[in-house]
């Protein structure tokens, strides 16, 4: 049987890809459980949610404020954010942030990172780059962040400097990520897709769906 591939579009300053994607890892290990003859391919599609931020980025706070309206609008939204990253078992600090940055960089540096270690490798520098936005603050926008969390997943910073630029030019995805700006969405085996964090049991159910459709669809292609 060949695996069954799960496509994940995101961008690094979602904090609702950051709880679908540890959704994600649930139903996986409900998957695994349930059904150990399926391998399951996950791929990352990053997307930038704002392309046309500055290379430095913006104020994190006025950014909310500018967005939502009033700092009681703001606070009601992180609420709603927190206790969504509660029950999916985040761990979340946002009053450490900063800067909403521009996420061409971090992007461009996962897309080449993909292209030079394993799967392990590539799942904890994205890993590493969530946690160093949403629970210490650290600015991704910074090239020498950047470099710094990929050489703690054993990556050689000099193979990565050539995805880092300083003027802001936005980052062009591939696969999945030219198909939906929507974040986060999962693309199921080519054929079902979920947008949003949704619970593990609608995605579970989703992956099972798939997995019942494709003798229908190996029929209809022979």
């Amino acid at each position: 049987m060949k695996p069954l591939l799960v496509e994940m579009t995101f961008d690094f300053i979602c904090p609702w890809c950051l709880i679908g994607k540890r959704n994600l890892e649930r139903v996986l290990e409900k998957l695994a459980a349930s059904r150990p003859d399926v391998e399951v391919t996950v791929r990352w599609h990053g997307v930038q949610l704002l392309p046309d931020l500055p290379a430095d980025g913006v104020p994190f706070k006025d950014f909310y404020l500018a967005r939502l309206g009033s700092e009681a609008a703001v606070q009601a939204r992180q609420e709603q954010v927190r206790e969504a990253a509660y029950h999916a078992d985040v761990d979340l600090d946002l009053a450490r942030i900063r800067t909403m940055p521009n996420t061409a960089n971090a992007h461009r540096l996962l897309a080449l990172a993909t292209g030079q270690g394993s799967a392990r490798q590539v799942d904890a520098l994205l890993e590493m780059l969530f946690a160093a936005y949403f629970q210490r603050g650290e600015d991704l926008g910074d090239g020498e962040v950047l470099l710094r969390l990929a050489r703690q997943c054993g990556f050689d910073p000099r193979r990565l400097e050539s995805a880092l630029f300083t003027d802001g030019r936005a980052f062009v995805g591939t696969g999945a990520a030219q198909v939906s700006q929507a974040v986060p969405s999962f693309v199921i085996d080519g054929r079902l897709s979920l947008a949003g964090a949704q619970p593990p049991w609608l995605m579970l159910a989703q992956f099972e769906r798939a997995l019942q459709l494709r003798p229908i669809a190996e029929a209809l292609a022979s």
